[in-house]
């Protein structure tokens, strides 16, 4: 992409406004409980035009060794926030933000919510529905269940709102 002056528009951005971002979005991340390091480097990928970086990359643009970059991408394709892919024709891998990165996201909580409910009720009836531990946890699952229908509406309404155009 150029921007008006013909130049590069990476070229025209304030580098230092661009660390300034990554670093404040990485610590609200971290703060939510994301693991630091792992939100610095999803944050650097976010501002990144082509939301893809080698290693080398990530290690450059957040200064930080490679077995830092190894340990947040790990934690990363972990929960499904980040893949990884060779770049054509070398050995070296790149790591790209998934695409709809949010959206599947929270579309990967809805199994865990759906299997936190499963075993809230299994541990209810096996500490009794009638004593209040068991009513705890039914409680418990049953906002489980509804926080997952209600995720998957909020979730289909924002398909809906993308095909719209909105």
């Amino acid at each position: 992409m150029t921007s008006e002056t013909g130049g590069d528009v990476a070229d025209a951005r304030d580098e230092e406004a661009v660390s300034r971002f990554v670093e404040r979005f990485a610590a609200e991340m971290a703060e939510a409980g994301m693991q630091r390091m792992a939100a610095r480097v999803f944050a650097a990928l976010l501002a990144d035009d082509d939301g893809s970086m080698t290693s080398a990359d990530l290690g450059r643009r957040l200064r930080i060794s490679p077995a830092a970059v190894s340990g947040a991408i790990s934690y990363l394709t972990q929960v499904s926030m980040v893949g990884r892919e060779r770049d054509p024709g070398s050995r070296r891998d790149r790591y790209r933000l998934h695409d709809e990165v949010w959206y599947a996201a929270l579309a990967g909580r809805d199994q865990v919510m759906l299997r936190w409910e499963r075993t809230l009720r299994d541990g209810a009836r096996s500490l009794g529905e009638d004593t209040p531990a068991g009513a705890r946890l039914t409680e418990t699952a049953e906002f489980f269940a509804f926080m997952q229908g209600e995720l998957l509406g909020v979730l289909d309404r924002w398909r809906q709102s993308r095909k719209a155009g909105g």
